[in-house]
């Protein structure tokens, strides 16, 4: 017997986040056809809010609620220092390590030469037009530490180090191939306080 039509136009929808396939897409249907109104409710104006609410800083491109966002609004932060990200999760990982009190940048992607993703596909014309305008010291590399991470900070490493400025790569502590965002507070501290320059 097939899913009703509803059902399944909800697993069709549910499968495309990331990291959801479809069983797990079924599975997150039923449970929430399962769930009480008032949660289901509570569940779709959450999404709402926070699709109405959240834009991109127009500093660094991580999604907050106010623009700029609360970070490069904090005049106490390191304002010479730069830790480059990939997501809004990698920041937020980064964030948790106490050690840190720079700025970021938001890239939005990585470099990947195989799923035609090249820098125009990411923010690195914004980055470099915010290197030139601000006074930069150092840069910290902090994309993942798989292949497209290796190659988008190698290749942001070259670009930074012709404008003058030193650019560094997280140190040890972070596995290779691993991703930033599910690495805990302690490694990243170790990573921040033992980068290394390029």
């Amino acid at each position: 017997m097939n899913r009703p039509q509803s059902v399944e136009k909800m697993v069709e929808i549910i499968k495309k986040l990331p990291g959801v396939g479809p069983k797990m897409a079924e599975r997150l249907s039923y449970h929430i056809l399962k769930m009480q109104q008032g949660e289901v409710d509570r569940l779709i104006d959450s999404i709402q809010k926070a699709r109405r609410t959240m834009k991109y800083c127009d500093v660094c491109c991580n999604l907050s609620e106010t623009n700029p966002c609360p970070v490069c609004s904090d005049m106490s932060r390191e304002r010479d220092v730069i830790c480059v990200v990939e997501t809004p999760q990698d920041l937020i990982a980064v964030s948790k390590a106490k050690d840190y009190k720079g700025l970021y940048f938001v890239l939005g992607g990585a470099l990947s030469p195989l799923d035609a993703v090249g820098p125009d596909d990411i923010r690195v014309d914004k980055l470099i037009k915010r290197l030139k305008s601000d006074r930069i010291a150092e840069v910290i590399l902090a994309t993942d530490t798989d292949s497209k991470g290796e190659t988008t900070a190698v290749y942001l490493a070259e670009i930074i180090k012709t404008l003058g400025i030193k650019a560094t790569r997280l140190g040890y502590g972070l596995p290779v191939g691993g991703d930033i965002e599910y690495a805990d507070e302690l490694t990243i501290s170790r990573a921040i306080s033992g980068r290394k320059e390029m």
